[in-house]
């Protein structure tokens, strides 16, 4: 199970229309919809700073929040959409959804890599290459996981990490169906030239032994 799901404080919104939200906007709040989750639509408005700082912050229509709104009971959303000003980009409407426990929805899940110190490939001097530092996972509304664990032990340089050699959190499956790289570690670049070197010495060797029909 996830760790504390993140609030999302909002205001409702009396009136509706274009006129409302205009008003809003001069009370430097941006105006919003819930809907979905077998309820009546329920204007809010959120403080512009807020939620400025929030769509800055990042994956914020990846994150399921728990909307609290005084006078009704918390709930779980995800945001469908942001209008945005077309010229100066900031935002002027959000859209939320309501989710039920049950509600599959596609989020963005952190990865955490663990015993570096066990991988004989970064202790030979390689260096560990994330190429994906999260991973899009479809999962239940109500049993979100809170990382995806990739355990690097017995890692050696150049071996790479699939999604399909991590285990993954029940109940959920990534959104790519193929088998993507997570992960790898790469030879560092001092390493790389030293094995040249000593490859050059063993073929001279070779040489002085056998002739050059072996170089």
């Amino acid at each position: 199970m996830a760790g504390e799901i993140p609030d999302l404080v909002a205001l409702e919104r009396t009136g509706t229309g274009k006129g409302a939200a205009r008003q809003a906007r001069r009370d430097g709040m941006v105006p919003g919809i819930v809907f979905g989750g077998d309820k009546d639509p329920l204007p809010i408005q959120i403080p512009f700073n807020v939620l400025f700082k929030r769509l800055k912050a990042g994956r914020f229509k990846s994150t399921l929040w728990n909307l609290k709104v005084e006078g009704h009971e918390d709930v779980r959303v995800i945001c469908r959409d942001v209008q945005r000003d077309v010229v100066k980009d900031l935002p002027t409407h959000l859209d939320l959804m309501r989710l039920r426990r049950t509600t599959k929805i596609a989020l963005f899940i952190p990865v955490e890599f663990i015993n570096e110190d066990a991988a004989p490939g970064i202790k030979k001097g390689g260096v560990l290459t994330v190429v994906r530092p999260e991973v899009e996972l479809m999962c239940t509304a109500g049993d979100i996981p809170e990382k995806i664990t990739v355990d690097l032990t017995g890692l050696n340089i150049n071996d790479v990490v699939t999604i399909s050699s991590v285990e993954l959190p029940e109940g959920t499956k990534p959104t790519i169906d193929r088998d993507f790289v997570i992960a790898n570690i790469s030879a560092p670049t001092g390493l790389s030239t030293s094995d040249d070197d000593e490859d050059g010495e063993v073929a001279a060797d070779e040489v002085e032994v056998v002739g050059k029909e072996e170089e």
